[in-house]
């Protein structure tokens, strides 16, 4: 061995731990630069930012569009049972309208403890599936809760715009109205 190669050796051991670099191919910058005009890495820069645009903005419409749905969802499953108790709903009329006739003085109607037991229980279910009754009588006129059957002339000066009697009661689905109240207004 010369004393050349045994040098070129030694320079190649004492190497060996760092890479041997070509300066143009690990300066990417410089390699772009050199390959590419200056219009292409500008379109190339357009292009990249435009693509990370409609990435964000992809994103953010997906992950709405999961809110959107996982919301509905909860409603759907908040009121599911709505059409059942709405079909309820006339029955508990019934039952309210034989307690109010028993209840009258002098009335022959007999409102007896099984039946009041039966009115209690399922007025209870009812109430614990999330059905609300509405209090009308006596609240300002809105028409957002109210169906205004018929006006009549108030007694009193502060009955006007006012519900002077609830013909049939209004009811509450876990704050959405179901049924809304039909009334008679104090003009």
């Amino acid at each position: 061995m010369t004393e050349e190669s045994l040098h070129n050796d030694n320079e190649l051991m004492e190497n060996e731990g760092s890479a041997v670099q070509n300066p143009e191919i690990t300066d990417e910058a410089a390699f772009f630069t050199e390959t590419a005009s200056d219009s292409d890495v500008v379109k190339l820069k357009a292009d990249l930012e435009e693509a990370r645009d409609k990435y964000l903005r992809l994103f953010a419409e997906f992950d709405n569009f999961k809110k959107r749905t996982m919301k509905e969802r909860l409603d759907l499953i908040r009121t599911a049972a709505q059409d059942t108790l709405q079909a309820l709903l006339p029955v508990l009329d019934d039952f309210d309208r034989a307690k109010k006739a028993a209840e009258m003085p002098g009335s022959t109607e007999v409102f007896s403890d099984g039946v009041n037991l039966v009115y209690s229980k399922l007025a209870n279910t009812l109430e614990a599936r999330g059905l609300k009754e509405m209090t009308s009588t006596g609240e300002p006129f809105d028409p957002e809760k109210h169906e205004a059957i018929t006006e009549i002339p108030a007694s009193a000066e502060n009955l006007v715009g006012k519900v002077v009697d609830t013909v049939e009661k209004g009811y509450y689905l876990h704050d959405k109205i179901i049924r809304y109240a039909k009334v008679v207004v104090g003009k």
